[in-house]
């Protein structure tokens, strides 16, 4: 009988669904010597199997995690786990997008240097999904409406925002795609492709069932919005494409952790792309854009700029579209996007209110804007429909979904961190009477 090291397996428990690690890549993760993972084996703390042809264990993933996370807690890395939530310490290992000093990178490729270099929205969507960015012009085909846009249509008010809309579509074409669930890797791009492309088309939805199918007839998501929206196609192509590139991903920013939990249950790409939509929806996230609006309506006249301003910076009230966590010397998206609104010409009323908002934050010695505030001054400027910019933020962002799908079905587990328990203080009881 051979001997086999490394900890008494337990080949009994059905273990075809668990992660497996060597020897090494256990003590690893653990920081330990491999006495010591031998000695959590034989106390029962972690499992092991044999590994066939050799004399090593190999084991098992999430035990090993769990551990480590017990043993980081008793040495006091409770509280940077904590705060690893708010914007602390990196969570998850990813390569889809890198933030640093210099920018904002998709796969090693700079954001900014992709947006100006007129790479389109869909040749970027390539890169996040895939690692390799398209040399040629990339050109998705149009999919098929799987259910007659009026269904949808005549159950949505007339004055409902995009999002709403797509929020309300997506489900849809979930069920109408039996072939969704644990499909390979290829097939879930080809899917992803037809999302994006319903996405871009169904953004003026609102407004009637022929806008979706004329949309889906443009080459293009860009030109698909553009058609969408009833605006100049030719006019408002390139800059939708420029913005819909800066959108595409923003590492794990609330949506996109939102779609990858989602992902990590086993769930199809609808129903990632819907919890994410519903996410993106939040007045903190990409719901920032319809507070940026609402305050332009607030302004009303580049000459009432300032006076809003200072009032609300008086009043304690803040000034959204301002100043960027993660950018501390601005955020870098934003200048592009504010050159193609700014190049529109003639400049209507409502960029003149935009521009004279930024003045007098900027006189008021506050941050530069961050991007939602540039996705605002664009639509804006193509006389776009209030909540245009939620969904240019929207349907750009999708691409980085996908592609955070995707990653986290590789990495294939389960994220279900833990909470904290604290104890309430025990109630006051009120004096009898």
């Amino acid at each position: 009988m051979v001997k086999r090291s490394g900890g008494r397996s337990q080949s009994r428990f059905d273990h075809r669904d668990e992660e497996l690690m060597s020897a090494a890549e256990a003590s690893a993760l653990l920081g330990v010597k491999r006495a010591t993972l031998y000695t959590y084996v034989s106390r029962g703390l972690v499992r092991c199997v044999p590994e066939p042809g050799t004399k090593e264990n190999r084991y098992v993933r999430m035990d090993l995690e769990r551990l480590k996370a017990r043993h980081d807690a008793r040495a006091g890395h409770a509280a940077v786990a904590s705060g690893a939530l708010r914007w602390g310490e990196p969570v998850i290992d990813s390569s889809v997008s890198r933030i640093d000093s210099d920018g904002l990178a998709y796969r090693g490729h700079l954001a900014v240097e992709l947006a100006v270099q007129g790479r389109s929205f869909e040749q970027v969507a390539e890169l996040l999904w895939t690692g390799e960015l398209p040399s040629a012009p990339v050109r998705w085909p149009a999919p098929e409406l799987p259910f007659p846009p009026s269904s949808l249509v005549g159950l949505l008010p007339r004055d409902a925002p995009p999002l709403t809309v797509l929020s309300a579509m997506v489900p849809m074409l979930g069920a109408s795609d039996p072939a969704r669930f644990a499909s390979p890797p290829e097939q879930e791009r080809m899917r992803a492709r037809r999302v994006l492309r319903q996405l871009g088309a169904w953004v003026g939805g609102a407004q009637g069932a022929t806008r979706v199918a004329q949309a889906l007839k443009e080459e293009t998501v860009a030109a698909s919005m553009a058609r969408a929206w009833g605006v100049e196609v030719k006019q408002a192509t390139a800059p939708l494409d420029r913005a819909l590139v800066l959108c595409a991903d923003h590492e794990l920013n609330v949506s996109t952790f939102t779609a990858r939990v989602t992902a990590s249950s086993g769930a199809d790409l609808y129903a990632c792309v819907s919890a994410a939509l519903a996410a993106l929806s939040g007045p903190k996230h990409g719901g920032a854009c319809d507070r940026i609006e609402a305050m332009m309506q607030e302004v009303r006249r580049p000459e009432r700029a300032a006076t809003v301003v200072r009032e609300r910076l008086r009043r304690g009230e803040s000034v959204p579209g301002f100043g960027h966590q993660l950018y501390p010397d601005g955020d870098p998206r934003t200048p592009p996007v504010l050159e193609m609104a700014w190049a529109v010409r003639p400049e209507p009323s409502a960029v003149r209110v935009v521009r004279a908002v930024m003045e007098a934050m900027a006189e008021a010695g506050h941050p530069p804007p961050a991007v939602d505030f540039g996705l605002v001054a664009l639509s804006a400027a193509l006389g776009l429909p209030p909540g245009a910019a939620a969904a240019v933020f929207g349907v750009g962002r999708a691409a980085g979904w996908v592609a955070h799908v995707l990653e986290q079905r590789e990495q294939g587990h389960l994220l279900r961190p833990r909470a904290r328990y604290v104890e309430q203080p025990p109630r006051s009881r009120s004096p009898d009477a």
